[in-house]
């Protein structure tokens, strides 16, 4: 049995995990770029300087070498027929069964969106942030993120209200949050609702508790490079720090994969593309049946992972199991620097925690936890 990965993220380590997990035998082939893994979570904290690069920074070559793994280095360019053929510069990688743990891009088309700094975009960006800030004696610090309107759960919000939060505690600790104003800003009357139907008001309210303004509700027309354009009107800004809306993976036109209107790739419950057999989809390439608050964050991936991994050993042994399906959670800690905020979501409800001292304790210790299974 021969099984190719496409990635080296979350969803892709996951699956790679999960698959020699349960068999000893399969062939596993991982195709990305590189093979370095980028703890993006923590790019929050490069700015106050609390990670560096190099420990958001991990070389895969032992995990890999461990796991048994054939590593590709290259970018899929294309995939042919039914998905058993994926085509980078210089390789044809032949599999039994194909699992897609690419990621997505972020949609990059408002007009002077050169302008602005787009955290999740890794760790050069989070650096770029630390240095500008670093340099700004006074200012205005303008944040927000954006969504894919054909694509709802295409949105990654979460890191820009770490980023608000963590910002404005750095400013503060450093004794200039005085000179300087933050205003967050939103096309949606309640940004965050997909956290639960109370979560806008309460993570508002914080903010107005810490002095940061907000500009909501107000689609946007573009950027330039002192200025946030909406149809209510401009936001004047020195640094501008900006989340847009993601969609699918640019080599996904070269092929007969099924696209949701927003870009992505159709998938069934298991994480089965539609109409093609032993292929997968886990992460953010991925479009799935389900809630309309399913998050794209690295916890929905590594539960996807799961499943397309175990699905795709289970089918290609012709295990008459039932496949396993998707459980929908979303879970995550919105860090504030000093603090966190607890938010949990899934089919039995919503949980909000107010901020804890020890929540941004707990992010810390599942982060170390999290890179120590890759590092070692």
């Amino acid at each position: 049995m021969r099984i190719t990965v496409i990635g080296a993220g979350f969803a892709a380590l996951t699956a790679v995990k999960t698959l020699r997990k349960q068999s000893q035998n399969v062939e596993i082939t991982v195709v990305a770029p590189r093979a370095e893994f980028i703890y993006l979570p923590s790019v929050i904290w490069l700015p106050a300087g609390l990670r560096q690069a190099d420990d958001l920074r991990v070389d895969l070559s032992n995990y890999f070498k461990k796991m048994r793994v054939t590593f590709v280095a290259g970018n899929v360019n294309r995939i042919t027929d039914g998905g058993r053929k994926v085509y980078t510069e210089t390789d044809v990688l032949e599999n039994d069964a194909l699992i897609i743990a690419s990621g997505g891009r972020f949609i990059k088309k408002l007009p002077g969106i050169e302008h602005v700094l787009t955290p999740c975009e890794g760790i050069k960006v989070g650096e770029a942030i630390r240095d500008k800030l670093a340099a700004m004696k006074s200012g205005t610090i303008a944040l927000g993120f954006g969504g894919n309107p054909k694509e709802p759960a295409a949105m990654r919000g979460g890191p820009m209200f770490e980023f608000v939060f963590n910002l404005e505690t750095l400013l503060r600790k450093q004794g200039r949050r005085d000179q300087f104003k933050l205003v967050f800003f939103n096309p949606k009357d309640k940004p965050g609702i997909r956290l639960g139907s109370d979560v806008p008001g309460k993570l508002m309210q914080l903010m107005r508790k810490r002095g940061v303004e907000t500009h909501l509700g107000h689609k946007l027309k573009g950027f330039t490079e002192h200025s946030v354009l909406t149809e209510g009107g401009e936001i004047a800004a020195d640094l501008i720090l900006f989340m847009p809306g993601m969609t699918g993976p640019a080599w996904l036109e070269n092929t007969d994969l099924p696209q949701s209107p927003g870009g992505m790739i159709c998938a069934n419950e298991h994480t089965q593309v539609d109409g093609f057999k032993h292929v997968y989809v886990a992460g953010d390439a991925g479009s799935f049946p389900g809630p309309d608050w399913q998050p794209k964050q690295a916890h929905a991936a590594d539960i996807q992972a799961k499943v397309a991994a175990t699905n795709a050993l289970r089918l290609l042994q012709n295990d008459s199991s039932e496949l396993d399906k998707i459980y929908h959670e979303l879970l995550c800690i919105v860090d504030t620097l000093s603090h966190g905020i607890f938010i949990k979501r899934n089919a039995k409800g919503a949980t909000f925690f107010p901020p804890l001292r020890i929540m941004h304790y707990a992010k810390r210790f599942f982060e170390k936890r999290y890179l120590k299974q890759y590092r070692n």
